[in-house]
């Protein structure tokens, strides 16, 4: 996972997008803000489309790792996380 500002429209925004082993783009969302709401947002909406990873690979964003941690709270078996630069 990871995400990027764009431009669109004239507005900047933050593309949030998730890719397969493959590198195949399996999911992304357009927001306004970079936040933990937002990530949250994103997350919970690529695991109900595309199910449940075993895995998960962020860079260091702390609204990243904020929005898995509440995630795994709610969870019976945790998604790993693994932090990259």
């Amino acid at each position: 996972m990871d995400e990027t500002y764009i431009k669109v429209k004239g507005q900047w925004k933050y593309l949030y997008r998730a890719v397969d082993n493959e590198g195949n783009t399996v999911d992304f969302l357009l927001r306004a803000h970079r936040d933990k709401a937002a990530a949250r947002r994103y997350f919970d909406r690529a695991i109900d489309r595309n199910g449940e990873p075993g895995t998960v690979t962020v860079d260091k964003s702390g609204a990243n790792l904020a929005a898995l941690e509440s995630l795994n709270t709610e969870r019976a078996t945790p998604i790993k996380v693994r932090q990259n630069r």
